[in-house]
């Protein structure tokens, strides 16, 4: 790595190339936004209750946290929630004074109903990719999450680790080698 954090022998135009492929990314429409179905979430909506049904019941406060941002932004989303009845606002289940937020059944069937929209629109992306270029692209984007979060401290806690205390994990050990080449090396348990 140079100096600057960025990789030796060219990395500036490789992190120009890298920021303007993610920023092509983020416009891309192929994931059916609401301009094409009102009854999407907003992204915000999307967000906040991904990370509650990840995560489970959390206070404004746990979440403002969680995503980086004032209270004040937090609670005037999550009354967005609350007025579509998403949300709702429930005891601390671990006893605290603080209200928490859990996802309604309304909530976790309109998540639920937005998911299967992306992953559908995501798989005619990558309709004529190998598995293995998919699994590939899967870990190359975990590991850029991963490295993200670590330097924000921020965590996203992820359905496949332990529950309760995901958010907190730091990320995996990096391992350069394809997830593919992993398993072919690595004896199974």
């Amino acid at each position: 790595m140079g100096d600057n954090g960025a990789p030796e022998g060219g990395g500036g135009a490789v992190l120009e190339k890298l920021e303007r492929e993610l920023m092509l990314l983020t416009r891309h429409q192929v994931l059916a936004r609401r301009e094409r179905d009102p009854e999407r979430l907003e992204r915000s909506a999307y967000l906040l209750l991904s990370r509650i049904d990840t995560q489970g019941p959390m206070s404004i406060g746990q979440l403002a946290e969680a995503f980086g941002l004032d209270t004040s932004t937090v609670n005037r989303q999550t009354a967005a929630l609350l007025r579509c009845g998403l949300a709702e606002r429930v005891a601390d289940p671990d006893g605290g004074m603080a209200r928490k937020l859990r996802i309604t059944a309304e909530g976790a069937h309109r998540l639920a109903g937005d998911r299967e929209v992306n992953r559908s629109c995501l798989a005619r992306v990558v309709a004529d990719w190998s598995p293995a270029e998919v699994r590939e692209l899967e870990d190359v984007l975990v590991r850029l999450n991963r490295s993200a979060e670590a330097l924000e401290g921020r965590y996203w806690p992820r359905p496949e680790e332990d529950g309760a205390g995901a958010a907190c994990h730091p990320p995996a050990p990096r391992d350069s080698a394809p997830r593919a080449a992993r398993e072919t090396t690595t004896p199974a348990p």
